[in-house]
């Protein structure tokens, strides 16, 4: 879709911005995710206008091609690569009387884009995930799909994540938490080995406020502590120590209808290829299995899914999340952590869940948008 194009449409199908990329470590997935979501809607219903983030910030304007976003061979998309001018820059809305999109190169006259009805954010990460983006959308008066500011900061933030959960009476686990400052004296340090080696071992040191296992090392002897917290530092000054569990990774879609949310069938993640966790490489480039319904008895189905709709509550979402368990060995259950923007990539186990309950990929995006549509912005 070229500039000009996209500048005069007097279509009265409401129009998407489909907002995807960014400036986390996990923009590939993000660019992934907008070519699932960009194949899957229905254009004789919606206008589509795909808005891509660079790792710099840059807002572009990109071509609807959801195959160039594929991660294809091992090889991770970027928006730079789809990205149809290296300087023009998409301006959204600035306030609540307009909803104009703006597009702007250097040295010529901005070009008006038309209005945008819904934006649809599929940024994972900080910067868009958290509660940044969620921000300017409900400052500019646009109404967008899923989570509010709030429930999207404190599912980016697993310190809060579980501080919520456990005030709800839900199982989060024994963790500790690293802050920026206390890493950085010989003091501060110290006291972070100490509480590390009272949770016992394994450890899992990960990134408070990132996902898709990035940045994630699992710790088997004390003396790998420090190395695995200047890994997660690199993505993330606030680190999260968790002790280590033994059970099953099942996991569970929440999808808000119009008389609330409700569940779907459980999945189970089952990793494989010698991986001994669920990173990175497991998750999206030897994709290990993830069965779908999961193996449970009705007791634990009903189980699940009554915990991953408290869960949803507990952090106050809105539009979707997924929640991740942990069934352990004793029978109980232990929530892992909330994802409100969870992957729409062809291997997601989200959309599979519900496809799985009986909500097709494309009756998945087209209630989502829908849902968007119908609620207001601001206080609600």
């Amino acid at each position: 879709m070229s500039i000009e194009q996209t500048s005069q449409n007097p279509s009265a199908k409401p129009r998407v911005a489909v907002v995807f990329g960014g400036r986390s470590s996990e923009h590939a997935i993000s660019v992934s995710t907008a070519g699932s979501v960009l194949k899957a809607i229905d254009r004789d219903k919606y206008e589509v206008l795909p808005i891509g983030i660079t790792h710099e910030g840059r807002w572009a304007l990109v071509s609807d091609e959801p195959a160039r976003m594929a991660i294809t061979d091992g090889r991770l998309p970027s928006v730079d690569h789809v990205a149809e001018s290296t300087e023009g820059q998409v301006a959204l809305p600035v306030g609540p009387g307009s909803r104009e999109v703006v597009w702007s190169e250097p040295d010529t006259a901005p070009k008006a884009l038309g209005e945008v009805d819904v934006v649809f954010p599929l940024l994972h990460g900080p910067w868009g995930e958290d509660g940044t983006l969620q921000g300017l959308l409900e400052l500019s008066g646009v109404p967008y799909v899923g989570n509010g500011v709030l429930a999207s900061a404190v599912g980016m933030d697993k310190e809060f994540t579980k501080r919520l959960l456990a005030s709800h009476g839900l199982d989060v686990g024994r963790y500790t938490v690293v802050r920026p400052r206390e890493w950085e004296t010989e003091e501060g340090r110290a006291a972070v080995r100490e509480r590390a080696a009272g949770l016992g071992l394994p450890l899992f040191v990960k990134p408070c406020r990132a996902g898709s296992s990035i940045g994630i090392t699992k710790v088997k002897d004390l003396s790998e502590l420090d190395a695995a917290i200047e890994e997660a530092r690199r993505h993330d000054p606030k680190l999260i120590i968790e002790a280590g569990v033994s059970g099953r990774e099942i996991e569970c879609a929440v999808l808000e209808f119009e008389d609330g949310p409700r569940a779907s069938v459980p999945a189970e993640i089952l990793v494989g290829g010698g991986y001994e966790f669920y990173d990175f490489e497991a998750k999206y480039i030897d994709s290990s299995e993830v069965r779908i319904p999961a193996e449970l008895s009705a007791e634990e189905t009903a189980g699940i899914r009554r915990q991953a709709l408290a869960a949803f509550e507990a952090l106050g979402c809105e539009g979707l999340a997924r929640v991740d368990f942990f069934l352990l060995d004793d029978g109980g259950w232990m929530v892992n952590e909330v994802n409100t923007m969870p992957g729409f990539t062809p291997i997601s186990a989200y959309p599979k869940m519900w496809e799985a309950t009986g909500l097709s990929y494309p009756e998945l995006i087209d209630r989502l948008l829908q849902a968007a549509l119908r609620r207001s912005t601001g206080l609600r």
